[in-house]
């Protein structure tokens, strides 16, 4: 079990980012959370085994179809035990 935190730039607000990252986590069966930040880019925080976080991962550099994402950004964290994802308000 690996922890990724994966933080998402570009027009990644506004357009269902958090909820389809929901979607994807559950099909990967990953858990962890999602939330905006202040800055206008999305903070994923995610744990699970490599492949999938490495799908997942794949997956924030295209997100939902009205998304522009510039860059993807990830840094291994200690995993926390997360039961669910969830989005973060």
């Amino acid at each position: 079990m690996k922890h990724l935190q994966i933080k998402v730039e570009g027009r990644v607000q506004g357009v269902f980012y958090r909820a389809t990252a929901v979607n994807e986590a559950d099909t990967l069966g990953l858990k962890g959370w999602v939330r905006n930040l202040p800055d206008g880019s999305v903070l994923i925080s995610v744990e699970g085994d490599e492949k999938a976080l490495a799908e997942m991962v794949n997956w924030c550099w295209q997100g939902p179809s009205f998304a522009k994402v510039k860059n993807v950004s990830t840094e291994e964290k200690d995993p926390e035990g997360f039961t669910t994802f969830e989005v973060q308000h």
